[in-house]
C-alpha cells in the first residue's frame, strides 16, 4: 500500500476541509476539481501506462465533476474517454456543471448511462461521492452492478470512494463498486479502512490536491491509522544489564476441558512479545501438557478459585478468557481474577460471562469480535458491523477501560478522541486461535508496564503485521494462529 496519511475523517469533516481550503486559502472548488482530474490522470498513467481507452461514469455531484475533469485531461494526453453521465445535468452543482461544459468544449462526447459498458482498458467510477447516506436502489444499483460485472475483465478506478460505500462506516449501502484502486482526495475517510471497505476499495491512494497543512489543523480527525513506528520509543533496545524481573509476569487464566490450546497460544504470544515471565492457570489435567509444549511457560493446575490467589499475587497483568468456558469453574475464576485489581485483558469466554453481569472498570482491556460485542451491547452482530465506530464508543462508555473491536479495520478506543484504527491483517486470520494470540500479545505488553491504550494499539499492530508477514511467505489459506508467533518476536524488536 502506498504511504498514506494517518488522520481519518468523516464525510462531514472532509467537507469542512474543502470549505476551509476554499474560504481561507483561496482554493475554490473549481480549482480543486481541476487538480483532482490531474491527480487521477497521473495515477492512471502510472498504474495503467498502456491504457488508451477509458470509460468514465459520472454522477451529478462534485464527484462527477472530478470524472469530467479526468476525461477532458485524458483526451489531451491521447487517451480516448467514453463518458457516461448518470442523472440530470440540471441538478448539478455549479462546479460540476462547469467541468461538464469544459469537457464538452474539449471535444468529449457525453452520453446518458444505459447500463451498457463498452470494452475498455479502464473504468472510472465517478458516480457517487462521500456524501451518500441512503441505500442504493433502482437504476443506481443497476449501474453499480454493471460496473462490477465489467470489473471481472477490466480494472476499476474509483474517485474519492467506491460508489455505494458509506464514507463514515465502511458499509455497502445495498450495493457498492468493487474498485481495483481508489484515489482519495484531501482527507482520507475512515470508512475506507473498516467495515466492508476491504472488499470494495482495492489499493487506496491519496492526493491532498495541494491543500495547505494548516487546513488540517482546523479539523480534528475522527480516527488515527496506527503505525509501528509510532511506538519506536517504547520498543527501544533493552539495557545490557536488564533482567526478567524488569519485564513483568503475565498470567493467562483459562483453558477449560478440551481447550488447553487456547491458553498455550496466548501464553507463548505474551512471552514472544517480551514478558519477563509467563504463567498459566488452567485445568489440572492440562497443566503438564502446556509446559511440555512450551517449557518456558509455568503452568499450574487450578480447580478452585482459592488456588488462583497466589498466582494473581505474583502477576503483573492477566489475560483472562482464552478457552475459559462458561461453567461454574469458569465463573469462579472470572470473579476471582476481576477482584484482583490487576490490569486485565478480557477476551473470549470472559467477555461472554461479562455480558451477563455488565461491569465498568478503568483498568481492563476488552477485546471482542463483532459477535461478542453484540452480546455485550445486547444487539445483533449486524448492528455492530453497520457502524463499528459507534459500536466501539458504546462499548467503552458502558464498560470503561480500553476496547479493541476486532475485525477488518480493528478499532481501539479509550474514551478520548481520536479512535485508533489498525489496518494491518488479512483474511487468512479467519481461523481458530487468532484471538487468543492477540489477547496474549496485549497481556504481554501490559506485563511490561505499557499503558492500557499503548498495549492495545501496539498489540493490534503486532498481531496484524505478524499475520501479514506469515501470509507474504506462504499465502492466506491455511494460516494458523501459531504461524504468527515467530514473526511477533521480529516486529517486537523494531530496528532503530
Amino acid at each position: 500500500m502506498p504511504d498514506l496519511p494517518h488522520a481519518l475523517y468523516t464525510a462531514e469533516q472532509t467537507r469542512s476541509l474543502d470549505r476551509i481550503a476554499s474560504e481561507q486559502y483561496d482554493l475554490p472548488a473549481s480549482v480543486l476539481m481541476t487538480r483532482a482530474g490531474t491527480a487521477a490522470l497521473k495515477l492512471l498513467q502510472n498504474k495503467w501506462p498502456d491504457a488508451k481507452h477509458i470509460v468514465v461514469i459520472c454522477g451529478v455531484g462534485n464527484n462527477g465533476g472530478d470524472g469530467f475533469e479526468l476525461a477532458r485531461q485524458a483526451l489531451s494526453e491521447a487517451i480516448q474517454p467514453t463518458v457516461f453521465q448518470f442523472g440530470d445535468a440540471q441538478v448539478m452543482s455549479a462546479e460540476a456543471l462547469a467541468a461538464r461544459e469544459q469537457c464538452l468544449a474539449a471535444g468529449v462526447k457525453i452520453q446518458p448511462f444505459e447500463n451498457d459498458i463498452p470494452v475498455s482498458d479502464l473504468i472510472v467510477d465517478a458516480l457517487m461521492g462521500t456524501g451518500l447516506n441512503r441505500p442504493v436502489e433502482g437504476v443506481l444499483a443497476q449501474a453499480i452492478e454493471a460496473i462490477n460485472s465489467a470489473s471481472k475483465q477490466t480494472p476499476v478506478l474509483s474517485l474519492d470512494i467506491p460508489s455505494g460505500l458509506h464514507a463514515d462506516t465502511g458499509q455497502a449501502l445495498g450495493f457498492a463498486v468493487n474498485a481495483t484502486v481508489t484515489l482519495s482526495y484531501i482527507g482520507l475517510n475512515v470508512g475506507l479502512f473498516t467495515g466492508e471497505a476491504a472488499d470494495h476499495c482495492g489499493q487506496i491512494n491519496f492526493d491532498s490536491l495541494g491543500v495547505p497543512a494548516a487546513v488540517y489543523g482546523e479539523v480534528p480527525a475522527t480516527a488515527n491509522r496506527l503505525s509501528l513506528h509510532q511506538y519506536q520509543p517504547q520498543l527501544a533496545p533493552r539495557k545490557r544489564t536488564a533482567h526478567k524481573g524488569l519485564f513483568g509476569h503475565l498470567l493467562i487464566v483459562g483453558g477449560d476441558h478440551g481447550m488447553s490450546g487456547a491458553v498455550r497460544m496466548a501464553a507463548e504470544a505474551g512471552a514472544r512479545t517480551g514478558a519477563g515471565l509467563t504463567s498459566v492457570a488452567t485445568r489440572t489435567a492440562h497443566a503438564p501438557f502446556v509446559t511440555m509444549m512450551r517449557p518456558e511457560i509455568m503452568s499450574h493446575g487450578v480447580e478452585a478459585a482459592e488456588s488462583l490467589k497466589p498466582l494473581l499475587n505474583a502477576a503483573s497483568a492477566v489475560t483472562l478468557g482464552p478457552g475459559l468456558g462458561q461453567g461454574q469453574w469458569s465463573q469462579e475464576l472470572f470473579n476471582q481474577t476481576i477482584a484482583s485489581g490487576l490490569p486485565i485483558v478480557v477476551d473470549a469466554d470472559a467477555l461472554n460471562l461479562l455480558s451477563h453481569v455488565p461491569d465498568y472498570r478503568d483498568n481492563w482491556i476488552l477485546t471482542p469480535h463483532p459477535g461478542e460485542a453484540a452480546r455485550l451491547l445486547g444487539c445483533s452482530t449486524k448492528d455492530i458491523q453497520a457502524d463499528r465506530l459507534a459500536a466501539v464508543q458504546a462499548l467503552q462508555k458502558r464498560y470503561g477501560g480500553v476496547v479493541v473491536l476486532k475485525g477488518a479495520g480493528t478499532l481501539v478506543f479509550d474514551g478520548k478522541a481520536p479512535i485508533h484504527l489498525s489496518d494491518f491483517g488479512n483474511p487468512g486470520m479467519a481461523s481458530g486461535g487468532m484471538g487468543d494470540v492477540l489477547a496474549g500479545i496485549i497481556g504481554g505488553l501490559l506485563a511490561q508496564h505499557f499503558s492500557l491504550l499503548d498495549a492495545a494499539c501496539l498489540g493490534a499492530i503486532l498481531h496484524g503485521m505478524a499475520a501479514d508477514k506469515a501470509t507474504e511467505l506462504d499465502g492466506e489459506r491455511g494460516l494458523l494462529a501459531t504461524d504468527l508467533l515467530p514473526h511477533l518476536r521480529h516486529f517486537a524488536n523494531l530496528k532503530h
